[in-house]
């Protein structure tokens, strides 16, 4: 068995080898490094897929989250709504930008934002909610679109963990993850569903004079050649990194049937399990699984990790610390207790090895190493 990998890039890479490298080598050959065609090209693609009118590629996720922000003029200390179980991007961008991180609690299922808790938290200095599409499936968007709408409020999707994910309404209608908000952002950083071979990230909305206002945004403001008409910032998706998404993009869907499949299978092993607690899988979203989520008892979770570790099997926490208790944001006045189930869901989560390149015989090591544990 091969040695065991929280995501296998160097097996997904050798299996789509021949397409990859052709792709990069005419980029190469061509030496349009900068804004060359293949990068138009993924982004029409993408738009494609996506069904979203425009696709902006930018440099990396946290840049999508801050030109968006950007794009909407928000004003300085207006209050933008975010979970406090999530990645330090979104937050980090809010503060960064003069505007108030405003946390709230998350769903103790899904892991996402709770709309309950979004309209508790709405104020008159509320500006932005920005919902994160947590592990590979989305937010409550509907529920959220709904407060967003009575309150005159810009969302801001993140879909940086959930690209491909597709979102079912009240009607039956659905909608992929990111394009259900006024803007929505995602990353290509190597380890995500849909990963380039470095930095890379992209900009998604319906509305044609917001695509026109985050298109200038990322490249220093310009809406012409050494003409700028508002303060930009540098921003751009390499063009190799273009033409290898654009490879991948044509496997996503199957990417994303390899990674149910593999979470089904681990299913099929942790069931019947009692203290574990499989990934709820929320009515109105598929799941894509970014990552494999388990939930087990506080006690046991660090004891369960150094456990794996020992048997050369990988897993990590997403995530140890809620953002409100980091010391970056102590400035909030935040303190334990404060948000009970991002706390709770930080004590217990441990991630498993999730990808494209799992082997039956892979999981089943894994998974019968997790059971033992609990049955010692």
């Amino acid at each position: 068995m091969n040695q065991l990998q929280m995501v296998d890039l160097k097996g997904q890479y050798q299996r789509l080898k021949p397409q990859i490298d052709a792709a990069m080598q005419a980029v190469i050959d061509s030496t349009a490094f900068i804004n060359g065609p293949q990068v138009k090209t993924f982004a029409q693609n993408l738009s494609n897929y996506l069904q979203v009118a425009h696709v902006v590629p930018c440099a990396n996720g946290t840049d999508a989250l801050q030109i968006a922000l950007m794009a909407l003029d928000l004003p300085q200390g207006g209050e933008v709504i975010v979970p406090a179980f999530n990645y330090v991007a979104t937050a980090e961008v809010i503060a960064l930008l003069g505007l108030k991180p405003v946390f709230v609690d998350v769903l103790p299922d899904t892991f996402c934002i709770d709309p309950a808790k979004v309209r508790e938290a709405i104020t008159e200095k509320t500006v932005a909610i920005m919902p994160v599409h947590l592990f590979g499936q989305c937010a409550p968007m509907e529920e959220i679109m709904d407060l967003a709408i009575a309150q005159e409020l810009f969302v801001i999707e993140d879909n940086a963990q959930a690209i491909g994910a597709e979102y079912v309404d009240a009607e039956g209608g659905t909608s992929f993850a990111g394009t259900i908000g006024h803007v929505g952002t995602t990353s290509f950083f190597p380890s995500k569903n849909l990963g380039c071979m470095g930095d890379g990230g992209a900009i998604f909305t319906q509305d044609e004079d917001i695509a026109l206002v985050l298109q200038q945004t990322a490249n220093h403001g310009q809406h012409k050649k050494y003409h700028y008409s508002r303060v930009g910032v540098n921003s751009r998706l390499d063009t190799l990194q273009a033409a290898l998404l654009d490879v991948k993009l044509q496997h996503l869907d199957d990417f994303i049937l390899r990674r149910q499949k593999a979470a089904a299978f681990y299913d099929s092993f942790f069931a019947e399990a009692e203290q574990i607690q499989i990934p709820t899988l929320a009515p109105y979203s598929s799941h894509v699984f970014h990552q494999y989520t388990l939930r087990v008892p506080a006690e046991d979770r660090d004891a369960l990790k150094a456990y794996l570790h020992e048997k050369e099997i990988p897993s990590m926490i997403y995530y140890p610390v809620p953002l409100h208790l980091h010391e970056a944001y102590s400035f909030l006045g935040h303190k334990a207790g404060d948000f009970p189930v991002s706390e709770d869901l930080c004590q217990k989560v441990i991630s498993l090895p999730m990808h494209t390149e799992l082997t039956q015989e892979q999981q089943t090591f894994i998974a019968e190493a997790v059971l033992a544990f609990f049955k010692n």
